[in-house]
C-alpha cells in the first residue's frame, strides 16, 4: 500500500492580474480567469445581445394535454398567414427525432402527445410582436389520453440496473438494529442566468447555428439527422454562456433543430430566445427519486447490509435517464464500505416533462437518502455522526459493491477530519439541546449537521473509451499558441483552466495561450462537458498535446520551448498536436454486469451545516456550511472555491425552498417570482477548503470537482434541522410546512 501523503489545503487568493509564470509554477495559482473582465464590465455579448442582420424571430407552439392525440392544427383565418412561415413535423427534411440516446423524443409532435409544453409546431415572423399573434391564433384539435404521472405506477421502464455484493439477506439477519427509511426528492429548476437561446442561419447546402450551450457536438450531430445533411454541412458555434448546470447539455439539441428549420425554410437567420417563463415550463429538470433503504447494523456500530431500491421520473422522453440512473445507482451506498449490499434502481416513464441532466448527475439524489440514513443510524446507537462515519468510510484498498479495489486518491477520511475540524463539529453538536429550546414558545433552535459525499469523475465504466475523445494544442504560422479543445466556457473556468495546464506544460506565460473558440469546424470532438471530466480528461489531453507540441518545436530549436517557439513559427510553420483519449490503464468494466471499476477514481467530500429554525413558522435559516473537498491537485484555487461555493448554495436550495409543484403533469410555479431560489440574503456564509489527493493515472493529477459540491449538503442541512428540532425530514425541500408537520409529528412520539 502506497503511503498516503499528508493533507494539503488550498487557499484561494484573489489576484487582480495574471503575471508571468516561469516553467511549470502555472497550476496551482489562482490567475485571472479569461471571461471575467468582460462579463464583470458588460462587454460580454450572449446569444440574445448579437445582431444579425435581417434575422427573422422564431417561437413555439406547444401542447396544453400531458397527454393526447394529436389530430390537427388549426389556423385562424382571420390571420394574414403570408406574414410568417409555419413549420410541423411534415416539413421535417430528415428523422423526426432529437438525437440522443434513445430516439423516442420527436422534434415536433406528429401524432401523440406525450407532456405539457411538448413542441408541436414552429412559428417565424419578421418580428416577435407577429410571431406572438400567429401562436395566438393557432389551436390544436386533440383527443385526450389517460396520462400516467406517477413513476411507482408506470408500466414503462426507461432503463434498470442491479448491483448486488455479497448475502443481503444473511447481513440483515445477522444486524442487531435495522433502520429503514423512504426519502423523496423532487424536480430542481437549473435557474441558469441566461435563458436557452439559439441563432439559426442559413448557408450554402447546409447551417450554421450559433447559441447558449454545453455540447456543441451533440447539437451538431443532432442538427445532421434532423436536417438531412452531411456533417461538414452543419457548424456549431457556442457564444458566451450564462451557466448551464446540465441544462444546456441535452435541451439545446432540440431548440437548435427548431431555429434551423424555420432559417431553412425562411431562407434568412431566425433567432430563437426563450423568456424565463417558457425557459422553465419546457426544459428539463432534476429527476424527481423515491429512494427506500434497509440498513443493518451491529451494536458497535459496524455496517453490515444495505437494501436500497431507487425510482427516479424520467418524464415522458429517455433524454439521459440511463445514465442518470446509472450514476445515480452506483453512489447510493454513500462513501463506506459494506460486505452485503444490493442496489435495484429503475427509470420510469411519466407523462410529465422530461428530467434530464442537472449537476451531480442523479448522485445527488441517492447521496441525500444514503448520508439521511447513516445519521439515522448513529441517531439510534446514541453515537456522533463524525464518529459512526469515521468506522465506515471507505480507505484505500477497499472494494466497492461493484467490486471496485480502491486502490489510489481515496480520501474520505480526510475531507471528514477537515471538515470536522474546521466546523468544531464535535463541541458544537454537544452543545445544542434541542429539548430544552423547543420549550419556549417563539424560540429559534441551533443545530449543527454532518454528511459525506463521493462523486466518480468521468464517464462511468469504459464511457470515456467509448468516446474517445481528442484536444491538440497548436502553434500557428504567426506564432500564437492555441489550445483546441471542444470543451465549452459555461462560467466554471474552462478556459482559465486549458490556459493554466498549457502553459504549465510548454513553460510560458499564461497570457502566451489562446483558447480557440468552440466552434465545431475548429475544434476537435472532446466529449461533451459534463460528468466533472473536463479538467481530468480533457485537461490531460491538452497537457499530452502540449508536451508533445513542445518536444517538437524543442527538437527543431534545440532551444527550451519559450525562448525559441517564435522563430520555429516563422521559419517551420504551423505546428499541431492531438492527443486521443485510450482509456485509463488498469480499468475494466462490464456493462451487462455491472461489475468492475465504475469510475477511475472518485473525488470526496464532508459537509457541516449549522442552522436556524423558527418553531412558530418551521423556516429555517442556513447559517454557515463548511465543505472540505478533494479534487486531486487543484489547477485554479480562486475558480475551484467558485466551484464549491456555487455547488454548495445550489444544495442549500434544493434542501430548503426549491420546491417545484407540479398538478396533473403540469408545473405550477412556473416563475421565479413563485419558484424560490436562495438570493444573496439567503445565502449562508460558506468555507471552501480542499484536500490534495492526486490522480496519478493523468499527468496533472487533477480529478472531478464542479458537480461535488452538490452531493453532501444538503444531507448535512436536514441533519442539522433534525439537530435543532428532534424531527426527521425524509423528503425535499424542507419548506416551513413540512418542518412543522415533522416537529409535530417527533413530540407526538416523544415519550
Amino acid at each position: 500500500m502506497a503511503a498516503r501523503r499528508a493533507p494539503t489545503v488550498a487557499v484561494p487568493v484573489v489576484e487582480t492580474g495574471s503575471p508571468p509564470t516561469r516553467t511549470g509554477s502555472a497550476v496551482g495559482r489562482p490567475v485571472l480567469r479569461r471571461d471575467g473582465p468582460a462579463k464583470v464590465t458588460g462587454a460580454a455579448r450572449y446569444t440574445d445581445d448579437l445582431a444579425v442582420p435581417g434575422a427573422w424571430h422564431g417561437v413555439t407552439v406547444r401542447s396544453t394535454e400531458p397527454h393526447a392525440r394529436l389530430l390537427g392544427i388549426d389556423r385562424d383565418p382571420a390571420f394574414d398567414w403570408s406574414r410568417v412561415v409555419v413549420v410541423t413535423a411534415a416539413d421535417i427534411p430528415g428523422e423526426n427525432v432529437v438525437a440522443l440516446m434513445a430516439d423516442d423524443q420527436p422534434v415536433l409532435v406528429s401524432d401523440e402527445i406525450s407532456h405539457i409544453a411538448q413542441p408541436v409546431a414552429l412559428i417565424a415572423a419578421p418580428d416577435r410582436a407577429t410571431a406572438e399573434a400567429a401562436r395566438a391564433a393557432i389551436s390544436l384539435r386533440t383527443e385526450a389520453l389517460p396520462p400516467v404521472l406517477d413513476p411507482l405506477a408506470s408500466e414503462r421502464t426507461i432503463a434498470a440496473y442491479e448491483i448486488v455484493r455479497g448475502d443481503v439477506e444473511a447481513g440483515l439477519a445477522d444486524a442487531d438494529l435495522i433502520v429503514e427509511g423512504t426519502y423523496r426528492v423532487g424536480h430542481q429548476e437549473h435557474v441558469y442566468l441566461e435563458p436557452q437561446a439559439m441563432i439559426a442561419i442559413p448557408r450554402p447546402g447546409g447551417v450554421e447555428v450559433h447559441g447558449s450551450l454545453q455540447c456543441p457536438h451533440y447539437v451538431h450531430t443532432a442538427l445532421a439527422r434532423a436536417l438531412a445533411l452531411e456533417p461538414e454541412s452543419v457548424v456549431v458555434v457556442q457564444e458566451e454562456t450564462g451557466g448551464g448546470f446540465g441544462g444546456k447539455e441535452e435541451y439545446p439539441s432540440g431548440l437548435a433543430i427548431h431555429a434551423a428549420l424555420l432559417a431553412l425554410r425562411v431562407g434568412r437567420p431566425v433567432r430563437m430566445v426563450y423568456d424565463r417563463h417558457e425557459d422553465i415550463v419546457a426544459t428539463t429538470k432534476r429527476h424527481p427519486a423515491i429512494i427506500t433503504h434497509r440498513t443493518g447494523v451491529t451494536r458497535a456500530g459496524d455496517l453490515v447490509a444495505q437494501e436500497i431500491e431507487v425510482v427516479m421520473d424520467a418524464g415522458a422522453f429517455t433524454t439521459l435517464s440511463p445514465v442518470v440512473l446509472s450514476r445515480g445507482a452506483l453512489h447510493a451506498g454513500g462513501p463506506y464500505r459494506c460486505r452485503n449490499v444490493r442496489i435495484r434502481a429503475r427509470a420510469m416513464a411519466t407523462n410529465t416533462q422530461p428530467s434530464g441532466a442537472f449537476r451531480g448527475f442523479g448522485a445527488p439524489q441517492t447521496e441525500y437518502a444514503a448520508e439521511m440514513q447513516a445519521n439515522r443510524v448513529a441517531d439510534a446507537l446514541g453515537i456522533s455522526p463524525a464518529t459512526l462515519r469515521r468506522r465506515w468510510a471507505y480507505r484505500q484498498g477497499d472494494e466497492t459493491p461493484t467490486g471496485q479495489v480502491l486502490a489510489t486518491s481515496v480520501a474520505a477520511v480526510d475531507v471528514l477530519e477537515m471538515a470536522v475540524a474546521a466546523s468544531d463539529f464535535e463541541r458544537a453538536c454537544a452543545g445544542t439541546v434541542a429539548s430544552a429550546v423547543r420549550e419556549h414558545a417563539g424560540a429559534r433552535a441551533r443545530g449543527v449537521g454532518l454528511a459525506l459525499g463521493w462523486h466518480g469523475a468521468g464517464f462511468t465504466g469504459s464511457g470515456e473509451s467509448y468516446l474517445a475523445s481528442v484536444a491538440g494544442v497548436e502553434l500557428t504560422a504567426e506564432g500564437e499558441i492555441r489550445v483546441l479543445a471542444g470543451s465549452t466556457e459555461i462560467g466554471q473556468g474552462a478556459r482559465t483552466v486549458f490556459a493554466q495546464l498549457a502553459a504549465d506544460a510548454l513553460g510560458v506565460t499564461v497570457d502566451e495561450v489562446a483558447i480557440a473558440p468552440a466552434d465545431t469546424s475548429v475544434v476537435p470532438n472532446s466529449g461533451p462537458t459534463v460528468a466533472s471530466r473536463s479538467t481530468m480528461v480533457v485537461g490531460g489531453l491538452v497537457v499530452r498535446a502540449a508536451l508533445g507540441l513542445r518536444r517538437e518545436v524543442e527538437a527543431r530549436t534545440g532551444r527550451p520551448f519559450a525562448e525559441g517557439y517564435r522563430e520555429d513559427a516563422r521559419t517551420h510553420g504551423a505546428s499541431r498536436v492531438d492527443e486521443r483519449f485510450a482509456g485509463f490503464p488498469g480499468i475494466t468494466w462490464d456493462a451487462e454486469r455491472y461489475r468492475g471499476d465504475a469510475y477511475p477514481c472518485f473525488s470526496w467530500s464532508g459537509a457541516v451545516a449549522e442552522v436556524d429554525v423558527d418553531l412558530d413558522t418551521g423556516e429555517v435559516h442556513v447559517v454557515s456550511v463548511v465543505q472540505a473537498v478533494d479534487g486531486g491537485r487543484i489547477v485554479n484555487p480562486l475558480l475551484a472555491a467558485g466551484q464549491v461555493e456555487g455547488g454548495t448554495l445550489q444544495a442549500v436550495g434544493y434542501a430548503t425552498i426549491e420546491e417545484m409543484k407540479v398538478d396533473g403533469g403540469r408545473f405550477v410555479n412556473d416563475r421565479l417570482a413563485t419558484y424560490l431560489v436562495p438570493t444573496a440574503l439567503d445565502a449562508p456564509r460558506i468555507r471552501a477548503l480542499f484536500v490534495e489527493e492526486p490522480f496519478a493515472l493523468v499527468p496533472h493529477g487533477a480529478k472531478g470537482l464542479g458537480e461535488l459540491p452538490m452531493d453532501a449538503p444538503a444531507a448535512a442541512v436536514i441533519a442539522a434541522i433534525h439537530d435543532a428540532t428532534g424531527a426527521w425530514i425524509h423528503d425535499l425541500p424542507a419548506t416551513p410546512e413540512r418542518v412543522l408537520a415533522a416537529i409535530l409529528e417527533a413530540e407526538r412520539a416523544a415519550p
